[in-house]
């Protein structure tokens, strides 16, 4: 039986354990899909240790930039957001590594919420590694602007320079948001214990 997880820290609120059980059974899979909560300071071994056995990961906060430098080859997707949500152990024992979260996000957006993002004000809250991962796919969207607030503003500056070549990206602090917007995305940490950003 093929074994997958996804990593994490923390990780008790994941649905990704129920999502892929339901996938194989409408697919007729074989799997065995849990969570794995691994130290803050140790997931590189966690995860060479899983994939010992293990056949591919999800990864979720923290790790999305510490599994991007784990890999030994990255989809075009991945390279260019610097962080990593999927790895697979492909026939050769190395692991690739991919970036589904702008994909997907955009399209529960935009198909499944019915929420277009082309000529809208957006606005991202967070600066981590998920954020990395949307960046490139909601600016071939083509918003009118695109907004990425953080509480610590210089990692916010980053991604904006990082990123300015594909669209309109500003980098902001919490406190300095005055401007209207039409999409709010919370990408912060802090929301996975229920805490808002205050804005």
């Amino acid at each position: 039986m093929d074994q997958y997880v996804v990593f994490g820290n923390p990780i008790g609120h994941s649905k990704s354990p129920l999502i892929h059980r339901l996938f194989a059974e409408q697919t007729g899979e074989d799997l065995e899909y849990a969570t794995l909560l691994a130290p803050v300071d140790e997931f590189s071994d966690c995860a060479r240790g899983f994939f010992k056995q293990g056949s591919g990961a999800n990864v979720t906060v923290p790790f999305k930039e510490e599994a991007y430098r784990l890999c030994d080859s990255l989809t075009p997707r991945a390279q260019r957001a610097g962080a990593v949500n999927t790895l697979s152990k492909l026939a050769d024992g190395t692991l690739q590594g991919d970036n589904t979260d702008g994909a997907g996000l955009v399209r529960d957006l935009t198909v499944n919420a019915g929420v277009p993002l082309a000529g809208k004000r957006i606005l991202i809250l967070g600066a981590g590694g998920a954020v990395r991962g949307v960046l490139e796919p909601i600016l071939a969207q083509q918003p009118q602007s695109l907004v990425v607030a953080n509480r610590t503003v210089e990692k916010a500056e980053q991604l904006a320079r990082e990123f300015d070549e594909l669209g309109p990206v500003v980098a902001s602090g919490f406190a300095w948001l005055q401007e209207p917007v039409d999409v709010i995305i919370n990408a912060t940490s802090a929301s996975l214990a229920g805490e808002l950003p205050p804005i």
